[in-house]
């Protein structure tokens, strides 16, 4: 009986050596997670041909016989070139090998076999170089073996120079003989439903297929494994979730949340009651708050997360409020501080805490902290620090989440007893990704505006047909200033001149094809600031420079002072992407636009038409019509809809890149599944897993999925899903 699983480890079925070079090459360390090394095309053996007609550059497949066999030394080079002349009975071909003088044990006149490869000429004769083949006693058998390889896929697997997909193939083949029984994943009737194979036939079918029509129901299979498993791993870790204790945080009446309703000078949208009756019921539930709420720049979600601190604050719980950058937590403390007001602001006193303060303020917002006076902290990385310590913390909010670790956010978790976790993103994730990335948080979403708003007029600035546009952009800022407005100028880079491969601290990280298409940034920061310099038009304008490299304290004080209104001009990197809010600032140009990914042109866009000032944004590019870099910067002018940008940047990047290597575990292990075109099928793996662990929390009667778990999500990844 065959003697190993998919949970073997693969130097016990395929030799040490060879174990640890494919672990090398392609990270995989057990039989399964070879076998989930799949062929990324098929290659046709054509049909078998005589030697007369053979096509040159075609790949062919003859039966011949050994007519001779020399080997001589190469004169160029160092090394033996073995010649084999083989015979179809009408014509004759030679097959050549280099450095292989094995072979002629083999290749021995008058054996016969079948020969495969792709026609090449040499001196006027054809031949094959390297050819497979396989020889037989037989001539029937050799024929009969022929006609049935020759109609077989070849499969063609991602490879290395060092493991060729032949090798692959063939380890891959050595395994699938020697391999056991096979659990099955699926459940026998939703196999059955949807007309699927036993998980042993799609491995042999998609590997080893006889045929082409073996194949598409091998990937169909494989494929509901992926999404199947993987959305019962996240809905059990949504159950290990709920299977905690949470320390109930009610908001009680005329306590901080019903007084802070009391002296907003707005209503909230209606969007934002609902999202906020769902957080308040979370907080008062049996088990931890793990909720993502996304919507648009400028929706009101640091509003909603601020009540929701407001209730815990009322029980005396500690809510910390993480944010990816200095100038954001800054502009979060003040924004709260302003909301709050001079009554309620001293009761919770919201302190910032983040690594570039001075010593003895840090030393002096740390003890507040400590000692429970701090009961909303809003802070950096500064506050995953081991020295910082909470009294009570019982709300973690964490914002912009795609720029922290797992492991960060379960630092910040894990210095208080399952607080709550509110995750917020400005940056609209489609469905299906949602499903894939974040499947085990509940998602709300906040599409209306507040009212008041004057909207966003976008327009791109294409220099490659119209140069002479460039001027008129600046020309278009100087207006604005002159009616009393502000605007901001962002640039791809710090200093254009001495960018250097590794110092890229301020470049957009979702920018995927401006380095791949061609040249180098021209425009950075220094490089503007000196061109503004030099234009009559802003002799009377004040031009101020932000940039990731600057002191803190002094990125703080540019903020500030361009809030103030002391700056009319801002240019900065993207360290304006998120969070900064200055009502007076009507115009937003972004320089070689095509350097950035479409989520960040939408976030800086969202940085103008904030207060009741019409926004202006000018995206400006070189790159030409009809490429992709054109494309993206021309999807986010047509439209201000950022879950509509969003499902533009899936089809336009894959979700390869939205889905981003940083998403550990299980949620980087898509082989099969695409994101963007098996939404339907990922909705209804989740749907059936959340039928079957409604029925079978623990999985005591589907062995086969409780084992593929065990294997696909591990303990480190189980780890890490606990931790997302």
């Amino acid at each position: 009986m065959p003697g190993f699983s998919l949970a073997s480890r693969l130097d016990g079925a395929i030799g040490g050596k060879t174990a640890t070079a494919f672990e090398k090459a392609f990270g995989v360390k057990t039989v399964g997670e070879l076998l989930e090394h799949y062929p990324r095309r098929y290659a046709r053996r054509g049909e078998l041909t005589p030697i007369d007609s053979l096509p040159l550059g075609e790949p062919v497949t003859i039966v011949a016989e050994v007519v001779s066999a020399n080997e001589r030394r190469m004169q160029n080079r160092r090394g033996s070139l073995l010649e084999v002349v083989i015979s179809d009975g009408d014509g004759r071909m030679s097959l050549t090998f280099f450095n292989q003088p094995w072979r002629l044990k083999d290749l021995t006149p008058g054996r016969r076999g079948i020969f495969s490869g792709k026609v090449g000429e040499y001196r006027r004769q054809t031949q094959l170089t390297n050819p497979d083949y396989e020889l037989f006693d037989d001539i029937a058998e050799a024929r009969a073996e022929a006609e049935v390889t020759a109609k077989r896929p070849i499969p063609i697997y991602p490879a290395t120079s060092s493991i060729p997909s032949t090798l692959v193939q063939k380890t891959i083949s050595l395994v699938l003989d020697g391999l056991g029984e096979v659990e099955d994943p699926l459940p026998d009737d939703l196999r059955a439903r949807r007309g699927l194979l036993p998980a042993r036939a799609a491995f042999e079918q998609i590997h080893r297929p006889e045929t082409d029509d073996d194949i598409p129901p091998a990937i169909a299979t494989l494929r509901m494994h992926e999404a199947f498993v993987l959305q019962t791993a996240l809905l059990q870790q949504r159950q290990f979730v709920r299977a905690l204790s949470a320390t109930k945080r009610p908001a009680a009446p005329g306590g901080l949340l019903e007084r802070f309703d009391a002296i907003l000078p707005f209503e909230l949208t209606a969007d934002q009651q609902s999202v906020g009756a769902q957080l308040e019921a979370d907080l008062v539930a049996d088990w931890p708050m793990n909720r993502l709420v996304q919507g648009e720049v400028g929706s009101g979600k640091t509003l909603v997360a601020l009540r929701a601190m407001l209730q815990v604050a009322e029980s005396g719980g500690q809510s910390a409020l993480i944010a990816p950058t200095e100038v954001l937590a800054g502009q979060h403390l003040r924004s709260i501080a302003r909301m709050l007001g001079p009554e309620l602001a001293p009761e919770v006193m919201p302190t910032l805490l983040t690594g570039q303060m001075p010593a003895a303020e840090r030393r002096r917002a740390a003890l507040r902290v400590a000692s429970g006076q701090a009961r909303i902290v809003v802070g950096t990385h500064a506050l995953l620090s081991a020295t910082t310590t909470f009294a009570d913390l019982g709300f973690v909010v964490v914002d912009e989440q795609h720029r922290f670790g797992v492991d960060q956010r379960e630092a910040l978790r894990a210095k208080g007893s399952s607080p709550h976790t509110l995750v917020l993103t400005a940056t609209p994730i489609p469905r299906t990704v949602a499903m894939t990335v974040f499947g085990d948080l509940d998602v709300s979403t906040i599409r209306t505006m507040p009212a008041g708003r004057a909207g966003i007029q976008s327009f791109v600035a294409p220099l490659a047909e119209k140069p002479a546009w460039f001027a008129r952009v600046w020309d278009r800022i100087a207006e604005e200033v002159a009616l009393g407005r502000q605007a901001f100028v962002v640039c791809a880079a710090i200093d254009s001149d001495q960018l250097t491969a590794d110092e890229k601290t301020d470049e957009p990280a979702d920018a995927p094809a401006a380095a791949a298409e061609g040249a180098r940034t021209r425009w950075g920061v220094v490089q503007v600031e000196a061109l503004l310099s030099r234009l009559p038009t802003f002799s009377g304008i004040r031009v101020q420079i932000l940039h990731g490299k600057m002191p803190s304290d002094e990125k703080d004080a540019v903020m500030q002072a361009f809030a103030r209104g002391d700056i009319d001009v801002l240019v900065a990197t993207t360290v304006i992407e998120v969070g900064v809010d200055v009502p007076n600032a009507s115009t937003m140009v972004i320089l070689e636009a095509d350097r950035f990914g479409v989520s960040q042109l939408h976030q800086l866009r969202g940085r103008v038409g904030r207060g009741g000032l019409p926004g202006l944004c000018l995206l400006v590019t070189e790159a030409s019509p009809g490429t992709s870099a054109r494309s993206r910067v021309e999807a986010v002018a047509a439209t201000l809809d950022g879950f509509a940008l969003a499902e533009v940047d899936l089809d336009l990047r894959g979700e390869g890149d939205v889905l981003g290597g940083a998403q550990s575990g299980a949620r980087s292990s898509l082989r099969l599944l695409r994101v963007v075109t098996d939404a339907d099928l990922i909705t209804e793996a989740r749907a059936e897993g959340e039928r079957l662990l409604a029925d079978d929390p623990a999985l005591r009667r589907h062995p086969g999925l409780a084992a593929a778990l065990e294997r696909r999500v591990g303990v480190e990844e189980r780890a890490a899903l606990a931790k997302s």
